[in-house]
Order: C-alpha cells, then structure tokens, then sequence
C-alpha cells in the first residue's frame, strides 16, 4: 500500500519500525491547539508600563561553549570514510573584551563573553572552496562589502550622540563579527552557504549528510532507505558536536536515497533516544493519519526540476504590496495550492494594480492554525500547498507578471515542538535557543534563539541565503523585530519615543547585530533585494544603511496606523478628530521608509474584526446588494472604508500594505479549523468543528458587479494605479495645507496631487478654496464619490478647475471645488497639451 502527499510517494511501514522509548509529543502545538488567536503578531500592549530593569534570567549561557560546527577535518564529499576529528593545532580565539563605556547599559556586554572559534583544518576549507564550485559562477563571484565606519547615523540624527556610546559598541561587536567571520570562515559571502555543508549535499560518488548536534552522545540516520534500521547507518562525530555520515552510490550509479524517501535522525540524547527531523531539511511532510511531520529527502532527478525562466523584475520605486497566504487563497473552504495561487490570485493581483506579493506561511509549521509564526522546518517550504518545485513555478509566473516577491521569514522565534522542530534537538534545551526562561516566549508560547552564537548565526544566516537562491525570492518581510531587539519583547511596554527605550539595558545587542548581518548579506549579495522589518518600536536608524551605523531595514512596517483606525472605528465619527489623524498617519521617522496599511492579516483574525465589518457589522449579510436600497451603516461605511484606505495611503508611508480581500471589503474574519481544546483545568475551549469556511478568501464577492462589494475593490485598484501613474508615495513633497476640525477637512499635497477629504457626516461645502503650490490647471484623478465606487455621482468629473493668485493655507494659489460630505477627491495639475493624454483612473481599462 502506498499514500501521495504532494507528489511524494510514501510506503506504509509497519509501526513496529518506530522506537518505543520516543519522548512524549503532548506539547506539540497541533495536536494539544495551544495555540489562541489572541497570539497576535504585535507586541503592543495598552498598559504603558516600562521594564526599567533588566529581567531576571534562569540559568542562561548566551553563547554555547560548543561552537563552529564547520571544523569537518579532512572528510571530502567523495570519500566513503567517516569524518576525522579536527586537527590539534585548531586555535580558538577568544571574545576581545568590550571596551569600557559610560552607559550602564554597556557593562552587562550583552552576551558576548563566550569564544568564538575559527574553521581551522585547512583541508575543510579546501572542501569548502570545492563544494562552492558548483555554485552559480555569478553567485560565486558576489561578495559582501567590508563594512563602513558607522559614524553617518550622528549626521543624519544629532540626537543619537547622547547615546553613542551604546551605538559606538553596538557597531563595534558587529565589526568584530565580520572580521572574526572573515578570517574563519572566508567571509560572510561563504558563511552564509552553509546548506552547501549542513543537511543533505549529494556529490557524483554520493551523499553526506552532517548535522550539528553537540549535546548527542551517538547518532545515527534513518529512513525508508535502511528500513529504519538505527544500527545501519551510524554516524560520526567530530570535536565541536558535528556528527557526519557519507552514503556512497549504489552498484548500478543509483543515489542511495532515494527520492521522496521519509529521513530522520536517531540521537542518544541527555533526554532519552529521540529522532528528529533534519535541522537543515529541504522538505517534510505530515503523512495521513500521523501526528509527527516526516523529513523527505528531497532530489528530483534532472528533468523534473522546475527551471526558471523569467528574470527577476527590476525593484519598484514605490512598493504597493498584496500580503497573501496561499493555503486560505482559495473561494472553496480547502488548503489551497501554489498551483492554484499561481493561475488563479496572481493575475488577480497584477490586474488590481499591486506590484509586489508578500506571502505568509512558506517556512513549514506544523500546526496550521498558527498562521505559519511556529516554524518547526526552517529550509522547507509549507507541504501543505504543494513541493517545493510548485513553489518555484509560482515565483517564476509572479516574475512573469513583473511582481516581486517577498517572503514573510520567521526569525524571531520557533516552535517549542521537539519531535518535528529544533526545540531539544540533541536533548538540550540551549542549543539553538538560550536556555531557561530567556530561550521562551510566554505570549507567542515558543522558543527564542541565541542570536550570540555562532552556529545559529550560520544557520539563520543560511537559512535567508537559501530562499534568495534556491527559490529566487525578492526579499523578506522580517516578522517579529521588535520582539528581537529587547529581551522585554515589547510586552508590557509603549513606547514613546524616548531614545533611553530603545539604548538600555532591555536592548537585546546580540540580536540587533544579527539583523545588521543578514541585511548586510542580503544586500550586499542581492542589492535589488527589499527587506521590511515588522517594528513597532520605532527603534532609531532602524532603516538607515548596516555601513552608516543603522540596522540596516529598507522599510519600516508603520503598524501604529492599523492601531489608530481600529481605536477610530470604536467611536462614531462624528468623535474623531481630523488632526489626531494626520499626525498618526506622518508620525515617522523622516528619511527612514515606511510601508503603511489600514489593515493587515493581525486585524482579520477571529476575535478582532476588518475595518468593513467594524463600520457596517451584520448589514454586510444582507444589504450589498446593488439593487436593493441600502442602509445607513453600509452607504456610510463605503464611504469611509474607502476613505481611510486612500488617506492611508496618500499620507502615511513610502509603501502600501493590504491584506487579500480586504481591498473589497471582506466580510469574514479569519478563523483557522479548530477543535474543542481541553485545558488541564478542565475547562474546555470550543473549537469550530475543523471547519475551513472562514479560513479562505471570498474573491467571488468582489468581483460581482451586482454587490458592492465590486465597488469597494474597484476604488482600491484606481488607488493602486493612481499610485503607478503618479508615484505620489515616494515623492519628497508632503505638504498638509489644512486640518479644519469644524469643517472635518483635511487637504494636503503629495508629489503633484491635491487630496481633499471631508470627512463631516452631513456638511458639504460648495466654492470651497483650497491651496495648492502648482498655479496650473487641474482636473480630478480620483473621486471616491464616483458610481463605478459605490459612490452618489455628486462630481462632475470631467470639470476642469483653474488656480488664483494670491496665498491661501500658505501655499502660492489656490482654487475652488465642491466638497461632498464623505468624500476624498485627487486633484492632479494638468497643462493644456496634457488634456487628451490624461484618463481619469477610473476609467482605466479592464484588463491591464
């Protein structure tokens, strides 16, 4: 009997092929659904309370005594013998001591206190350069900048000097890093390769496979290709925790794995006998009926591998992003495919205009409900949609269409799961994370790495290496930084922009250095490369170049704004106050890029409630039909919806951020397939009966010109190519000429657009002067109010309004328009030749 999972083909083996003695899995998130929705990806809190002190720790070493794994001997991919131990003149170079600084802060040293050790063996550096050679030769011939001087940040932020000292040894263990990784590791361009040496690498003669398990006392490999034999395949440990095994061809030049073959690794642990799924797996699945995830040893032959033939698309000025889960892209209540997402979202996505696709949920979890935040297989794409080839046929078909790709990567923490995770790999709790309550997050329930070791530096390093090469991802969407970047995680804490929040003794500078290394490597390997960091912290220098002092980020995600509406929209509008929100929307760090949105995936999950359903509730389910009269709630929650996304786009960031679905008003919440979950007390969680229903996108609702829905998604695609056409989000010129609290008018410039909001709930304002800085001739580009929007057709939109002298709102000239309540109209300034070239976006062709 066989079973096909994604295209791999599995037999059915006896259980009596598993160890009895295996440790328990209890507290695997899928299968106890620990997991609540309240499990946010924010790390808000309203309680305004500051950590002024350093939290207590319990039994922590930040930096494993057991490190570079690398020291391999003299073993070359083509030898059948086991690996060597490491020659005896290997030196270790010890931590340099930090220097001496005035901030108290300084003196704790951050974990950096435990020695860092060189490659030594100059036979595994020459199978190093050998394995190398098989690289991609521009690949290969691509390295990362020496670093700067770090100095550039006191420039462009004066205020940072009352803190340079922490900024000053910040930059200085980042430095220290590189030179140490330089000479040990023949820099960070190598570094950075280690899937070439870790996990599964197959030669012409046969397959090695190393695994950097230090707290294993024997370990052997396992799989359908030995019958699960522990006895068969032993393996070999070198001096620094690396165990290695070689498995030469078969007689008949076959591999001796075969492809699809179920793998793990058996350990003598100081837990018990344990087998784990390979740290460094390219894919694992979860078969029919199982619990424990399986890794798959994943190698196609040749002409089944999926080629790539589009290039990657130049990087966009402005960056207008559709965040995307494939598994819940589909109208039908299932896990969708990337097949599927391919064929049928991506031209969906093209068509509304958007020009980057950031896709949640690739590195595979094992429970599905966590909405891919519990990593357990950090090199393997989610088997859940499909192989990993599927998923390069994706990427290849979105670079068809001229998207960019970015991947939303989880390096802020893992899941706690021991039996299919990195959780008590070798049957130690402080191997890839630190160890007691440090090394666990108590919110998100999961384990926090040592960004202080050099080994989980390698892997993590690798690991964003992996998915820029192998899968020709376009960048990264860093979830999670805040919770990184200070050992307080932003629990408990508001910020408030005082610069002692972000420079004391909560700041976690091992992290902090690790995100100046993988931007580092990430542009200085693929400089067209785009990387967002998820913070709401609003660390300095967050966006600022790794070479000038900075963490190195190309944008910021802005998530006060997300925050601002939803305290909005528990309030009628008729409280909100048009001045709290332009400062929300501008509140940003100048010089530093943000990507904004109204809503993202944090707001749609169970429990909370999309701007839609906050502004017309139950309304939704029964009056959004064209032809039948509407109520109040829905005409004005259209109108506000449409309000607050344009408003958020024009005036609060450099990119744009939206949800799939929310772009028409989706109705439902997120709410994954749950069952009952028994909570030892005996009180029992009510589940959803595993229902798929809620955990899926409703295109079908947007694209029914007969609902309203179609409206709310057609205003957000003429925002998409307003935004294309005029590149307004990146334009240096924002100038905000009027914020009238009685009138509920705001008016402000951006690039060469006027935008005019009213947000008053009844007054509309004829002859209404507003300022402008360009004395030309315009027209509107946009007008909310316009019937293809769901809107009341008040606006002529073809009427041409012509400027006056004289200052007005301090801006040179003025004219006069009609301002209907609930309503945002783009002006743009034409010239008299320009007059037959200019389509007012709304009128935009269908297929685009």
């Amino acid at each position: 009997m066989v079973y096909t999972i994604s295209g791999v083909r599995f037999p059915n083996l006896p259980s009596s092929k598993k160890n009895s003695s295996l440790p328990s899995f209890n507290e695997d998130l899928r299968r106890s659904n620990a997991v609540s929705f309240s499990l946010r990806k924010d790390s808000r809190s309203s309680s305004g309370k500051v950590f002024a002190r350093k939290p207590p720790y319990d039994s922590d070493s930040s930096s494993l005594a057991t490190t570079a794994s690398e020291k391999l001997g003299g073993h070359q991919s083509d030898s059948s013998s086991s690996v060597t131990d490491l020659v005896e003149d290997t030196q270790v170079v010890d931590d340099v001591d930090a220097p001496k600084i005035e901030e108290a802060v300084e003196t704790e040293k951050l974990d950096q206190t435990s020695p860092l050790s060189t490659s030594g063996g100059k036979s595994y550096k020459e199978d190093f350069a050998k394995m190398s050679q098989s690289v991609d030769q521009e690949v290969g011939q691509r390295r990362v900048p020496p670093p700067g001087d770090g100095k550039k940040i006191y420039d462009i932020d004066p205020m940072l000097n009352s803190h340079r000292g922490h900024l000053d040894y910040r930059y200085g263990q980042y430095r220290k890093l590189r030179d140490e990784i330089d000479k040990n590791e023949g820099g960070l361009e190598a570094f950075s390769r280690g899937y070439e040496i870790f996990g599964f690498t197959r030669s012409a003669t046969g397959i090695t496979y190393r695994e950097w398990a230090p707290g294993a006392k024997a370990a052997s490999l396992i799989g359908d290709f030995n019958n699960w034999d522990a006895k068969a395949d032993v393996m070999t440990r070198n001096n620094f925790g690396v165990w290695e095994i070689f498995l030469p061809n078969n007689a008949d030049g076959s591999s001796a794995i075969p492809h699809g073959s179920r793998v793990k690794i058996r350990m003598d642990t100081p837990t018990g006998i344990k087998d784990s799924i390979p740290a460094w797996i390219k894919y694992s699945v979860q078969p029919p009926g199982e619990i424990p995830y399986n890794g798959v040893y994943y190698d196609p032959a040749e002409e089944d591998k999926y080629v790539f033939k589009h290039p990657r698309p130049k990087r966009p000025t402005s960056l207008r992003i559709y965040e995307s889960h494939v598994g819940m892209s589909s109208t039908e209540p299932m896990i969708n495919t990337y097949a599927n997402f391919r064929d049928d979202v991506l031209p969906r996505i093209k068509k509304l205009g958007y020009n980057a696709v950031q896709i949640m949920a690739i590195q595979e979890h094992s429970y599905y409900a966590s909405f891919g935040y519990h990593v357990t297989n950090f090199f393997a794409p989610s088997s859940r949609f499909g192989t990993p080839d599927d998923l390069k046929s994706l990427i290849d078909k979105a670079h068809e269409l001229g998207l960019v790709v970015l991947m939303d990567i989880v390096h802020s923490h893992a899941s706690k799961n021991t039996l299919d995770g990195l959780n008590m790999f070798d049957g130690t709790d402080g191997q890839y994370f630190h160890s007691g309550s440090r090394g666990y997050h108590w919110m998100w329930d999961s384990r926090l790495f040592n960004y202080g070791s050099w080994e989980v530096l390698r892997y993590l390093l690798s690991n964003a290496r992996w998915w820029l090469e192998e899968y020709k991802f376009d960048g990264f969407r860093f979830d999670g930084v805040t919770s990184m970047m200070y050992t307080h995680h932003g629990l408990q804490v508001e910020f408030t922009g005082n610069y002692n929040e972000y420079f004391g003794y909560s700041t976690d500078v091992d992290a902090v250095v690790y995100l100046m290394l993988v931007n580092d490597m990430i542009h200085g390997l693929y400089p067209e490369a785009i990387v967002v960091g998820e913070d709401v912290s609003g660390m300095p220098a967050f966006c600022v170049p790794v070479e000038d002092g900075g963490v190195g980020f190309d944008y910021r995600l802005h998530m006060a704004v997300a925050d601002k509406w939803i305290e909005l929209l528990k309030k009628r509008d008729e409280d909100w106050q048009v001045g709290d929100i332009t400062f929300t929307l501008t509140n940003r760090r100048w010089g530093e890029k943000c990507v904004v949105y109204a809503e993202s995936h944090d707001q749609a999950l169970v429990g909370d409630k999309t701007i839609a359903f906050w502004l017309m509730d139950k309304d939704m389910y029964d009056f959004m039909a064209v032809d039948r009269q509407a109520t109040p709630r829905v005409d004005r929650g259209i109108a506000l919806h449409k309000m607050i996304r344009l408003i958020t786009m024009g005036l609060g960031g450099e990119g744009y951020l939206n949800f799939m679905g929310n772009e028409f008003g989706h109705p439902e919440w997120i709410d994954f397939p749950r069952t009952d979950q028994h909570l030892p007390d005996g009180r029992v969680i009510p589940g959803n009966n595993g229902s798929y229903d809620k955990c899926r996108r409703r295109f079908d609702l947007g694209d029914a010109e007969y609902l309203r829905y179609h409206g709310l998604q057609e205003f957000d695609r003429a925002m998409q190519h307003l935004e294309e056409t005029y590149g307004f989000m990146t334009s240096e010129h924002q100038y905000i000429s009027r914020k009238d609290e009685g009138d509920r008018v705001i008016v402000f410039e951006r690039g060469n657009l006027v935008f005019v909001f009213n947000f008053h709930w009844t007054n509309s304002y004829s002859d209404y002067r507003i300022g402008c800085s360009i004395p030309e001739k315009y027209k509107i580009v946009l007008d909310s109010d316009n019937s293809l929007f769901g809107g009341f057709n008040r606006l002529d939109d073809s009427a041409e309004f012509f400027t006056s002298d004289g200052r007005h709102d301090e801006r040179p000239c003025s004219f006069m328009v009609y301002a209907p309540c609930r309503t945002a109209v783009v002006y743009a300034a034409v010239k008299d030749d320009e007059r037959s070239s200019l389509v007012p976006i709304s009128l935009l062709p269908e297929d685009v």
